[in-house]
């Protein structure tokens, strides 16, 4: 007898992931791998930075560790030193409970998470991203039932951003339309806003109340330093409005198949952000029910002994 899924098609690879498809099959001693940016040693072979081990260590001497069931939001200090990772030690949204943390998958979990927790309980279903973006963009949003759409981002003629272009649509996007941004080292292009475009563009969203979704998947990268990658996200926050923000550990700690990541939603108030915390777990209940333990408590180890991390310099995480 046929299958019953005879009619299936042979689906495509993904065009990302299905480099390192290619590259495995390849039999050439000479291959490099360019699909997956990923830390490597001399040889190409992949690199756990040594924090990482000291950290799993740690853990693995902690007698006291078990392997129950996490919350549907996962470790709650995880949560809070993520949000204080990205929102600074000092933010008043944090220390005014203005913030709902869940812990997600890496960085796609935290989109998926916060586009469906959009899809559901947001009044508009149009998010605009940048043109060029992340090849997954599209279709986390779209799966999750938003409609996308692009904003001018990337001038190939100068090589540099389109700020012009970027301003006219976002300046043309309907009121209250979600916004992704790249908080810094944006993929594909490399090319960040200023300081000051960065300014301009709150003031333009704000203005228009476009609600602004942060993807923040290399912060230490652009510049070095944790705090600096972090500045347009705490800038947004800084004037009191509201904002999601999806983090990944993938890069800045090398904890790519640990899926070790944390969706943020700054709200207004305590009480909203009470209520908005209460309706992220009813998402994730029936998608994953709750994260894995393990990555997330090597982040966490990391997070909390801050000897460990030199001053916030990324460079200082490898020795």
């Amino acid at each position: 007898m046929d299958s019953v899924f005879a009619s299936i098609v042979q689906a495509p690879e993904d065009p990302i992931l299905g480099v390192t498809v290619a590259y495995n099959k390849d039999p050439s001693p000479n291959k490099l791998n360019l699909g997956v940016g990923a830390y490597r040693t001399e040889e190409g072979k992949p690199l756990v930075l040594n924090v990482v081990r000291k950290a799993e260590q740690l853990l693995v001497n902690d007698q006291s560790r078990v392997k129950e069931y996490l919350p549907i939001l996962g470790l709650a200090e995880f949560n809070k030193l993520s949000a204080k990772l990205i929102l600074g030690d000092d933010s008043p949204a944090i220390q005014e409970n203005r913030v709902a943390t869940a812990q997600c998958l890496s960085g796609t979990g935290s989109l998926r998470v916060g586009a469906e927790f959009l899809a559901k309980h947001y009044h508009q279903r149009t998010i605009y991203i940048p043109q060029p973006s992340w090849g997954n963009h599209v279709k986390v949003f779209t799966m999750a039932g938003l409609s996308v759409k692009n904003y001018r981002y990337y001038d190939p003629t100068t090589r540099g951003l389109n700020f012009q272009g970027l301003l006219e649509d976002l300046g043309a996007a309907p009121a209250g339309a979600i916004v992704l941004l790249h908080a810094c080292a944006h993929n594909p292009t490399g090319v960040d806003p200023t300081v000051e475009q960065w300014e301009q563009i709150r003031q333009s969203m704000r203005s228009k109340g476009l609600l602004p979704f942060f993807d923040s998947a290399y912060q230490g990268f652009a510049s070095g330093s944790l705090d600096a990658d972090a500045q347009p996200v705490r800038t947004f926050v800084a004037d009191g409005g509201e904002c999601f923000i999806g983090q990944s550990y993938a890069k800045n700690m090398g904890l790519y198949g640990e899926r070790v990541g944390a969706l943020s939603i700054v709200c207004k108030a305590a009480d909203v952000a009470s209520r908005v915390e209460s309706q992220l777990k009813l998402v994730i209940r029936p998608m994953y029910s709750n994260p894995p333990i393990h990555g997330a408590s090597i982040a966490m180890t990391i997070l909390k002994n801050r000897w460990v991390l030199c001053q916030t310099k990324l460079p200082e995480l490898v020795r």
